[in-house]
């Protein structure tokens, strides 16, 4: 009897992540107002001063007569083509402050050394 509700459970656990992740990369996101270009690549909006171009291909659906001097709405998501990780800001942060540290050691010990008379 256990066992046929954990399986439950844990099926409905998945569901729900699954579900989590889908939903972000369908985020889907709009702008309206006047159209300022259209080619068969691109669509420009503009949005207060703005300009919005947006990318377009055969599949996009257009309701409407969609030319310039219209008003329209437009629907898009966006979605990452390249992530390029920069090094973390705080260890290199730490790293020139150790530099900092050991370069004034090195200069200290110098100037030490300067102070002391010299031995006949």
């Amino acid at each position: 009897m256990k066992k046929p509700i954990a399986v439950a459970l844990f099926t409905l656990s998945l569901g729900f992540l699954t579900t989590g992740a889908a939903s972000a990369a369908d985020k889907t996101y709009q702008v309206t107002g006047p159209v300022l270009e259209v080619t068969d690549k691109t669509v420009t909006i503009e949005k207060g001063k703005e300009k919005w171009q947006i990318a377009r291909d055969k599949d996009t659906k257009v309701t409407g007569d969609l030319k310039v001097g219209g008003k329209a709405t437009v629907e898009y998501k966006m979605t990452a083509t390249t992530i390029e990780v920069k090094g973390d800001a705080k260890a290199a942060k730490a790293d020139k402050a150790a530099d900092k540290t050991t370069d004034k050691g090195a200069d200290k010990g110098a100037a030490d050394k300067a102070k002391e008379p010299a031995k006949k």
